[in-house]
């Protein structure tokens, strides 16, 4: 029985070092050697500091800036409580709730239909991305705002489009961050962004 005890306690603690030590610490110095941006969150970096994450979504405001979806974390693009917004298609808070996101947008460019991703929350709350056409639609308020043609914009929003993985896997996506980025490089603005 003591014999036992003794195996059992030995066992526990060389798994413990084993698994919760030296494996954890192997697989992030390979990580770190490897995939040092993946593994660090894939930060983007201007001037010195960190602006944002290409993984994680966050909000623009002004309307010199292309918008993300809506956000149901947390009080919105709260990493911290990722999570979707729990409602049912019945429930009239969602209801009202892009009600007046498609008004919102529809004011912007009257004669189109709002992408849908304008007006629904992703899963996680926090989805980088918007598709071509919700940051085409987007278009003629960033070319009004930025005093650059539709053109211009749609070739920028282009330039950043993601295609889907060996053509098939996933869709095409624009990744909001670096595209509103992109335009302050062109056209250099104060605003309303994180």
């Amino acid at each position: 029985m003591k014999k036992n005890l003794m195996i059992s306690v030995l066992m526990t603690i060389a798994t413990t070092i084993l698994l919760g030590i030296v494996y954890p610490l192997v697989l992030t110095g390979l990580a770190q050697l490897f995939f040092k941006d993946k593994a660090n969150g894939q930060l983007i970096v201007q001037n010195g500091k960190v602006v944002g994450s290409r993984i994680i979504g966050q909000a623009f405001m002004g309307p010199g800036y292309f918008h993300s979806r809506p956000s149901a974390a947390g009080n919105g693009y709260d990493a911290a409580n990722s999570n979707g917004s729990q409602l049912g298609p019945t429930n009239q808070h969602l209801i009202d709730r892009v009600k007046a996101d498609v008004a919102s947008n529809q004011a912007d460019n009257p004669d189109q239909l709002v992408p849908i991703d304008l007006v629904t929350t992703s899963a996680s709350g926090l989805d980088p991305d918007i598709s071509p056409a919700a940051a085409e639609f987007q278009a003629p308020r960033i070319a009004r705002e930025r005093g650059l043609s539709e053109a211009d914009v749609r070739a920028l929003v282009h330039a950043h489009t993601q295609f889907p993985q060996l053509g098939l896997l996933g869709e095409s996506r624009v990744n909001v961050l670096e595209l509103n980025l992109s335009l302050d490089a062109r056209v250099p603005r104060t605003g309303s962004h994180p």
